[in-house]
């Protein structure tokens, strides 16, 4: 599945960051954008490359600045997901249909969709490249490529997923798989990965677990279930106060956790999961397993890897403060594909995106950056069916919370803000 057009696995949180913009609430302004082409024009004063939560806000953003006509989001999935609701969708507590919307629908009305995929960037000519050859140029470039999922870097995958008994909340693919598993579950080991590379979300490979250890206890196979959460890392979360929160519901929940356990392989007609020991490497283990979610490697967009715009991974190399390009001033990155040091969440991008928008008019008006990103993330914890630990934090790693009150505890309302205020503010508020 393309990256392109997806959003981050966590909800959106920080309400003060996004909702209280002036013109936010200006919704008859937006309209349903109907048309889908190649390039119109072969120039835009603003070129956005990208269509999911960072690309969508962004183009709102510089439609107000610059007007629609001078403005082009290039993206090439026709749905928009908000794939925060995935981890409900995988612990069958929402349908998929409600985390799709057409990518016309989300678009601004006016602002040119360029129906198409960026296959190379030229910053020092102020161009871009789409497919069939077509040169599009800007005057401001706007990057939210989004990360890619790679499934094939796990031998047995992602071939595996047609087989029972194993899923993944990472894809519209194998998402409702993950139900299926949940359901059909008996006895045995129920294994939960996390793998050795940046991922969206930080919680979402856990979330899941969570979910399905209340759903086997409401279903009464808890006992004959074996939970396992095997993680490339070497703790449970990066930022102690949640974490520790975490560790006690686990110790409570009579789960374990294996650290710095990779998954190499799957061996799906045996129900085999074959995991590297990241202290001693070359040496593996296999369990056998009656459910197994698979959180897969994630990276930079292709298109950007041995990018002018990227740094030496391939993530697009922006000023942490400022979100402006380290070495190009009129190029800017926003949301999963930039080396930000901080989680990759829609929730980030929520607090980005009005920071970027002050960036790019200083920009444009030849003044210096002066709001600063101050790494805010978060990421709702979803630990039951009525819980939520709402985690938020800075590049520091220290909380950063909106409420007045203890977010390590588990509330119920937090869970349905998660899971039904956040998706209506996401359509009606934040990509307005």
């Amino acid at each position: 599945m393309s990256a392109i057009g997806v959003v981050s696995s966590c909800s959106c949180l920080r309400p003060g960051v996004w909702l209280l913009k002036p013109g936010m609430h200006k919704m008859s302004s937006f309209g349903l954008h109907t048309a889908a082409r190649c390039a119109a024009k072969d120039y835009y004063e603003v070129l956005v490359l990208g269509g999911g939560t960072g690309g969508i806000t962004m183009s709102a953003r510089m439609k107000r600045k610059v007007g629609a006509e001078n403005v082009a989001v290039v993206e090439p999935s026709n749905t928009h997901y908000y794939q925060p609701l995935w981890t409900l969708v995988g612990g069958g507590a929402k349908q998929l249909a409600t985390s799709a919307r057409p990518t016309a629908s989300v678009v601004p009305k006016g602002v040119e969709w360029i129906k198409s995929r960026v296959t190379a960037l030229d910053p020092d000519k102020n161009c871009v490249w789409l497919e069939n050859d077509t040169k599009v140029s800007y005057k401001y470039l706007i990057i939210a490529l989004g990360i890619s999922l790679h499934y094939e870097k796990i031998k047995g995958l992602p071939e595996g997923f047609d087989h029972p008994k194993i899923g993944s909340n990472y894809s519209v693919h194998t998402v409702e798989k993950t139900w299926k598993a949940l359901q059909d579950f008996k006895e045995g080991n129920a294994i939960f990965t996390f793998p050795n590379t940046p991922v969206k979300c930080a919680g979402a490979p856990q979330k899941i677990m969570y979910l399905s250890e209340a759903y086997w206890r409401k279903t009464g196979k808890r006992s004959k279930a074996n939970i396992m959460f095997n993680t490339s890392l070497g703790v449970i979360f990066g930022v102690k106060k949640y974490a520790d929160a975490l560790l006690e519901i686990i110790k409570e929940r009579n789960i374990a956790v294996n650290y710095k356990r990779n998954l190499v392989e799957v061996r799906a007609d045996k129900q085999e999961a074959v995991f590297e020991n990241l202290d001693k490497p070359g040496v593996t283990e296999v369990h056998q397993y009656e459910m197994l979610h698979v959180t897969p490697p994630m990276g930079p967009p292709a298109v950007l890897i041995n990018s002018p715009v990227s740094d030496g991974i391939g993530w697009v190399d922006v000023d942490k403060q400022t979100l402006q390009h380290k070495k190009y001033p009129n190029v800017f990155g926003i949301g999963d594909c930039t080396n930000l040091p901080t989680s990759k969440t829609a929730a980030a991008v929520a607090a980005q995106s009005g920071v970027l928008d002050t960036t790019i008019s200083l920009v444009m008006k030849n003044q210096l950056p002066t709001k600063k990103y101050d790494g805010y993330t978060s990421c709702p914890l979803v630990t039951g069916y009525n819980k939520v630990i709402l985690a938020e934090f800075d590049y520091d790693a220290q909380p950063l919370e909106t409420f007045p009150i203890d977010q390590s505890k588990e509330r119920t309302t937090m869970y349905h803000m998660k899971a039904d205020m956040m998706p209506f503010l996401y359509w009606n508020a934040l990509l307005k």
